[in-house]
């Protein structure tokens, strides 16, 4: 069984920064595709960035240049960063596990999540 914990989040003005963590069990982490995803209230959860067993990385459009993932397998840790943060930023983000090493935006593709954290963006 996989654990994925979350740490990070809170509340920040626009154009300020944050970073999440998310922190699996298990000794094949290095092997999958790890992602991070949102949802705002009233809205479906969307896909925000993925990084793959070998580095690459893929994000939304509406994060790009604004959000980094990246991740540790020596810490069986991923992250995000995200910097410049717009109040359309606010929303619980939930890191999660891929069925694959390849990077995939399809949220059906990964079979263990975090428990989420909140992220509050104000004006």
């Amino acid at each position: 069984q996989v654990q994925l914990v979350q740490s990070g989040g809170g509340l920040v003005q626009a154009g300020g920064s944050l970073r999440l963590s998310c922190a699996a069990s298990g000794r094949t982490f290095s092997s999958y595709a790890m992602g991070w995803f949102r949802q705002a209230p009233g809205k479906e959860r969307e896909f925000v960035a993925v990084v793959s067993w070998n580095g690459g990385t893929l994000y939304a459009d509406f994060v790009k240049g604004r959000f980094t993932i990246s991740r540790d397998n020596a810490k069986n840790t991923v992250y995000l960063q995200m910097n410049s943060l717009k109040p359309e930023d606010t929303a619980v983000y939930y890191c999660a596990r891929s069925r694959t090493g390849w990077a995939t935006q399809n949220l059906h593709e990964y079979d263990y999540w975090g428990q989420g954290t909140q992220v509050a963006v104000s004006s």
